[in-house]
């Protein structure tokens, strides 16, 4: 009997949202070459951010001006699939299989799928409100720290279970702000991290609904540990 390949445990909807990082950044790698699109295609992926990047002066269009376009809205859910460059797309699709196969197996496909893109929304919103107006959000990362929230309060269970300390479920988060902290300091990392670490916070939050049992679960927990 032959082992099962490691692909087939991860989730179709997590695989569809890694190709779909991994094929848009493709598309626009071959533009920057002008390999598709001619001479016009090395402006691809300036396009790109402008009409599917978010930004502050969107929140404002939108609350401001009571736009409710789709072009608008749907920046909340594109910003994700447009990337800087290679190195920020290998990051996000290979975090996003690996969180995504994880915590799909925790709390189901679906759930993920649906907390993937509302924890990039909670991000977006959050960033809106903080960044300058013109400053670009794209990139996957802010989603990728909503899978982390969904994987560290299924770490929190486990270690529950087997009697460990629940905060070590928060190592890996700890590290991770440490890091954006120590190249903050060096670089100049702009405004990303509030995206990240509100998607981390929705994302935590929103597993006590959507882990098993969901919120009355939750209860029960607190009311047996006090």
């Amino acid at each position: 009997m032959k082992p099962e390949s490691p692909i087939n445990t991860i989730p179709p909807v997590i695989i569809v949202l890694a190709l779909a990082i991994i094929g848009i950044e493709a598309v626009l790698q071959l533009a920057d070459l002008a390999i598709i699109g001619g001479p016009r295609g090395v402006g691809w992926r300036i396009d790109a951010v402008q009409r599917f990047g978010f930004a502050g002066a969107v929140l404002d269009q939108i609350m401001v001006n009571k736009d409710y376009s789709f072009g608008l809205l749907s920046r909340f859910v594109t910003y994700p699939f447009i990337n800087t460059g290679l190195t920020q797309m290998a990051f996000c699709a290979a975090l996003t299989l690996a969180l995504g196969k994880f915590t799909a197996e925790f709390y189901g496909g679906v759930k993920i799928l649906v907390l993937y893109f509302v924890t990039a929304i909670a991000g977006a919103l959050v960033f809106g409100f903080v960044a300058p107006n013109n400053y670009p959000l794209i990139g996957g990362f802010a989603p990728v720290y909503g899978l982390i929230g969904a994987y560290t309060y299924a770490l929190w269970l486990n270690l529950k279970a087997m009697g460990e300390n629940q905060l070590k479920a928060f190592r890996l988060i700890a590290v991770l702000l440490g890091l954006q902290l120590f190249f903050g300091l060096i670089f100049d990392t702009g405004y990303g991290w509030v995206a990240e670490l509100s998607a981390f916070v929705v994302g935590f939050a929103l597993s006590l609904l959507l882990a098993p049992g969901g919120w009355s679960a939750f209860l029960r927990r607190m009311r047996t540990r006090s």
